[in-house]
């Protein structure tokens, strides 16, 4: 059978921005010794071109447990999940043949594909795939997504098993997670490449015919290594980065950009306990006075898509009839003046730490503030940030939420959800937001559009963009024709 498509992982105390220091690179990287794996035969791709890709070697290389975005970029080649999310945050089986679901939604039994090794000679078995899944339930970086696991097991047939605490009939889309047979720093995988011992390259394994043969890497220990690869006399081929996240280097060269969706929400939260806009009527006027576009071109140059509803345009779940009902046509000084938010002070909080959110709140301000309100931005730094938020000091905040590919929103605009800053609570909505991740295959799309129409309604939070990643390519490598996606920038390379 198959499903078709949340918060990603994210401290629980914490909305997560972007990831910080993720290019703080250590120095003294470690030396290659020898070339080839003992034991590997010559690689016997036909694609003969050379690719350098940037390596961290003082950093992890575990999928689950590592977190440096250099080395995470190169998992996907290395290492596989049961799932992988195509260019529509629909997940496509990998390591996973088949799936049944209980009648209460709440078990779910996964039958692996036979015959997969790992690239140590270990076959794949529904005992290692249950531990790697549970090592990335309790895990920093998955925890929150697989919040609704209680646990990953084997049932007595030997088949792969997962008990959930509520029903979700998305759980297919958060298991894209890789599938390794231990926690070390260079766990064995079942991707087309492994590591070579010295750790110079990565070494095609599985005879594909059209996959390069051989991937240089090239250790790096700091920033200025990472930005100046792309350069005329640097080596590096390729880069993933976030141009507009918290501490994102800056580039430089004559390299071409590749930009690629991912379900990073920026957007707007009121507190519903204060006058201003304690009626949603109030919040739904403001979010309809805002230009959505002018925020995407101006603060994230581009690398963002604008959105009114909280669930990505790409995905089939998306409602265009909806977004295009809350696009309004209206004079910002119309809609405000008839809401009767003419003339009031607002207070707008917003985290430092990063530039372009810190611009999109002075171009919030800017755009109200013409409109006829007066907008203080408070730009704090993290920590007084989030105890503003914790306290409710603000009228609004700006934030962004790294939701899961099932759109499952219960944190950010759920009773008591740990993201919900927001002081707003509603027992529809809450059983909007259950029935939506219990609904089946062919009723989630209603589903999705019943929940996105409520919050809407109620606009505890205004959704204003989600933003892209970039993938840049040195011109003449010829990978300028790749499809990333936000998993895997190597997409289009197996397809």
């Amino acid at each position: 059978m198959g499903l078709r498509p949340l918060l990603n992982c994210i401290l629980a105390a914490a909305l997560a921005l972007t990831v910080t220091g993720c290019y703080d690179l250590p120095q003294g990287p470690q030396e290659p010794t020898s070339d080839v794996l003992p034991g590997t035969e010559e690689p016997v791709g036909t694609q003969e071109q050379t690719i350098t890709l940037p390596f961290y070697p003082e950093s992890s290389l575990h999928p689950v447990l590592g977190s440096h975005r250099v080395n995470l970029t190169l998992a996907p080649l290395l290492y596989q999940g049961l799932f992988e999310l195509d260019p529509f945050f629909v997940p496509q089986p990998v390591l996973c043949e088949d799936w049944t679901v209980s009648e209460d939604g709440l078990r779910w039994t996964f039958t692996l594909k036979s015959g997969v090794v790992f690239s140590d000679g270990t076959p794949l078995t529904a005992q290692i795939a249950a531990s790697a899944l549970e090592t990335a339930r309790t895990s920093a970086r998955y925890s929150a997504r697989l919040s609704c696991v209680m646990a990953f097991g084997v049932d007595e047939g030997g088949q792969l098993v997962a008990n959930l605490s509520r029903p979700n009939m998305g759980l297919p889309a958060l298991l894209d997670i890789p599938i390794t047979p231990d926690t070390g720093h260079r766990p064995a995988g079942t991707g087309s490449y492994v590591l070579a011992e010295d750790e110079k390259s990565l070494v095609l394994r599985d005879g594909h015919p059209t996959l390069p043969r051989k991937i240089q890497l090239q250790p790096i220990s700091r920033q200025q290594e990472l930005t100046g690869g792309l350069e005329p006399d640097g080596v590096l081929t390729l880069v993933d980065t976030d141009l507009t996240g918290t501490g994102a280097p800056g580039f430089s060269g004559a390299y071409h950009t590749v930009d690629y969706d991912t379900t990073a929400l920026i957007y707007l939260g009121f507190n519903t306990g204060r006058s201003v806009f304690r009626s949603p009527q109030s919040r739904g006027a403001l979010s309809s006075a805002l230009d959505r576009d002018e925020l995407v071109s101006a603060a994230f140059s581009g690398h963002a898509l604008a959105a009114t509803i909280p669930i990505h345009p790409a995905s089939p779940l998306y409602d265009e009839s909806l977004a295009r009902q809350l696009s309004s046509n209206r004079p910002a000084r119309e809609i405000l003046e008839q809401a009767g938010l003419a003339g009031r002070t607002v207070t707008l909080l917003v985290s430092s730490e990063n530039t372009a959110m810190v611009t999109t709140a002075q171009l919030i301000a800017r755009q109200l503030e013409k409109a006829g309100m007066q907008v203080r931005v408070s730009a704090l730094g993290w920590s007084d940030y989030l105890s503003a938020l914790n306290a409710r000091q603000f009228d609004m905040y700006l934030a962004q939420v790294n939701l899961a590919a099932d759109f499952d929103l219960t944190r950010l605009a759920g009773s008591g959800g740990t993201l919900n800053y927001t002081g707003w609570s509603a027992s529809r909505t809450d059983a909007l937001l259950r029935e939506f991740l219990a609904a089946p295959e062919d009723d989630r799309v209603r589903a999705a559009a019943d929940l996105c129409s409520e919050l809407a309604r109620q606009c505890p939070v205004s959704p204003l963009c989600f933003k892209r990643s970039s993938v840049l390519v040195r011109p003449e490598s010829g990978l300028s024709t790749l499809t990333p996606t936000r998993a895997n920038v190597f997409y289009s390379w197996f397809k």
